[in-house]
């Protein structure tokens, strides 16, 4: 089957079965969605969504987290996954964000990786989540299951598979085709014990066990 053919299924399959896709992240504004990301590195959207409350209220804007030390952030967060490291960057992410952006979240992945702590992931989820950016965030859930599907082939980086992804998928489908690789990896396409019996996609997935 031909790499063509396997994303018309794919985002036919999706199209259909799953016409809405979104962040399980929580959050209310630009500059919560900024933050929960961020936590998200490495730790599950659930454990980030139990600690976001507490946080937001002690810190609602960013003026607010950019006038905090990192010893006043770490107690709201150290159940998340490298809280140290992770408060210092949000400390630093704010005071960039109210000095030279004047609070408001940029629109563009560039400007978006400046801050301190984000990434190119990180970028890219805002930029689409937020701004409809035509962009492909890639996490190890997109990651793990465009290659299994075989959506992308010998790509050894997030970045490559990134491009290939881009390059698949119709332009104005990748903020939610970035949605549907990310819960059905989460859900259906688990990394220890992919569950391909209930599969939707399994027509198209070159891993697919022979019938």
């Amino acid at each position: 089957m031909r790499r063509e053919e396997r994303y018309r299924g794919v985002v036919e399959y999706f199209s259909e079965a799953m016409p809405v896709a979104e962040s399980e992240l929580e959050f209310r504004n630009p500059y919560e969605l900024v933050v929960a990301v961020m936590l998200s590195a490495q730790c599950t959207d659930r454990r980030v969504n139990l600690t976001t409350p507490a946080l937001f209220d002690r810190f609602p804007t960013a003026d607010a987290m950019a006038a905090a030390e990192v010893e006043d952030i770490y107690p709201y967060i150290k159940s998340i996954s490298y809280p140290n490291n992770k408060a210092r960057n949000l400390a630093r992410m704010a005071r960039m964000l109210v000095e030279e952006f004047g609070g408001v979240v940029p629109d563009t992945v560039e400007q978006l990786e400046r801050l301190p702590g984000v990434g190119r992931k990180t970028a890219n989820v805002v930029a689409a989540v937020l701004f409809g950016r035509e962009v492909m965030p890639v996490d190890t859930h997109v990651f793990r299951v465009s290659r299994r599907i075989g959506l992308t082939v010998g790509a050894k980086t997030p970045l490559q598979a990134e491009a290939q992804l881009e390059a698949g998928f119709p332009k104005h489908l990748l903020p939610i085709a970035h949605h549907w690789l990310i819960l059905h990896g989460r859900y259906v396409c688990t990394a220890r014990k992919p569950r391909c019996g209930e599969c939707g996609v399994r027509p198209w997935c070159k891993s697919a066990p022979k019938e």
